[in-house]
């Protein structure tokens, strides 16, 4: 009996974080499939937050002149929105320039079709499954494709109204949002401090993004230029874009460039496109960046890959652009804001736990009077 005693509370503990992660699995279950019902409005939100977290900087910098409150709000939202016109034009542009060098190479997109089915007819296979795949191809797809997500791209634009909307309502509340969070650090400190880990945190990533997504833009430009790509500034800012996509951004901004060189100078010059994205961008977007993100934000490589996968699957495209953002979203609301869930930081991370709690590390201005800084 005795040590049936000393077992039990052990096996009750088992049974109680078993239990426990059950019932968490399914509420996230239930959760998600809540967000993906109402994803075409999480998805401007979630953009409309962190363009705002993002651009809080410049809010601080005003603050420290003589400009009126509201001033202040209305050049934060123009900010806003200049920054939102800049990414939706070099996505449309960039898709409009595809489409509208595709049909000049009608010619050379036929003769590479003949060439692959005389390819095909030496290798050995049968005519009539040759004819099968030329007669199937046909190069007005490759524009009806550039078209459709042309398409999909000003189907988000149409959303822009909503997006402008929520970050009007944005700029104006700042002021009394970050006074009710400071008011609440005494009360629910871990929270408060949790929230500002993923402000700090999402501008870090925002910031580290944009300083590769430039580097690799200007490389890229400079390398099509000098192969004489059709299209290279296009390319470079849709390069910058796409740096914005966790991992597999430069296979997405590769593919235009690449398609565009093989049609004007042929298999050669397409091989030697993707060799240099894959060499430039490849080892900056897949090899280091992740790594200074990794660092910058505290998320491992392999949980930036799989959040790009996750993210774009519950709430569509921009899942794809705002991965890592939701990531310290969820991060700090399930783990940071409770600190019985600090053991789960550095399996997240990737690294030992050597970083202060979020009570520990949590700014002056929110901190409880007697608590040490």
């Amino acid at each position: 009996m005795k040590h049936a005693s000393t077992t039990a509370p052990s096996e009750l503990r088992a049974r109680s974080f078993a239990w426990t992660l059950l019932m968490g699995v399914a509420a996230l279950t239930i959760a998600l499939a809540g967000v993906r019902s109402v994803a075409d409005i999480i998805g401007p939100v979630l953009m409309a937050v962190v363009i705002t977290i993002t651009l809080h900087p410049i809010r601080v910098w005003l603050e420290r002149g003589r400009l009126p409150g509201w001033a202040i709000s209305v050049l934060m939202l123009a900010a806003a929105v200049l920054l939102l016109s800049v990414f939706a034009l070099a996505l449309m542009v960039s898709v409009a320039q595809l489409a509208a060098l595709v049909p000049a190479y009608a010619d050379q997109i036929a003769d590479g079709v003949a060439n692959a089915g005389n390819t095909l007819r030496d290798a050995g296979v049968k005519q009539e499954q040759i004819d099968a795949v030329v007669n199937a191809f046909d190069p007005g797809q490759i524009i009806d494709v550039a078209m459709s997500v042309l398409s999909g791209t000003l189907g988000l634009v149409t959303d822009l109204f909503f997006l402008i909307t929520v970050l009007l309502f944005m700029a104006f509340d700042t002021d009394s949002t970050r006074r009710s969070l400071k008011g609440l650090g005494d009360r629910f400190p871990d929270p408060v401090a949790a929230l500002d880990s993923f402000a700090h945190g999402t501008r870090n990533y925002m910031g580290v993004s944009a300083s590769f997504g430039l580097v690799v833009a200007v490389i890229d430009g400079v390398a099509l230029y000098l192969l004489d790509v059709p299209g290279a500034f296009v390319w470079a800012v849709l390069a910058f874009v796409t740096n914005f996509i966790p991992n597999v951004g430069f296979i997405i901004g590769v593919i235009p460039p690449a398609l565009i060189a093989l049609l004007d100078g042929g298999l050669g010059l397409m091989i030697t496109v993707i060799l240099v994205y894959c060499v430039i961008n490849f080892v900056i977007q897949s090899i280091i960046q992740p790594r200074v993100v990794g660092d910058s934000v505290g998320l491992s490589p392999t949980l930036t890959f799989l959040s790009l996968v996750f993210w774009t699957w519950v709430i569509g495209p921009v899942g794809a652009l705002l991965a890592v953002p939701c990531t310290l979203l969820t991060k700090a609301l399930l783990v940071e804001a409770d600190p019985r869930g600090r053991w789960a930081l550095p399996l997240i991370s990737g690294k030992p736990d050597t970083e202060p709690g979020p009570e520990q590390s949590r700014p002056a201005e929110l901190q409880p009077e007697g608590t040490p800084e």
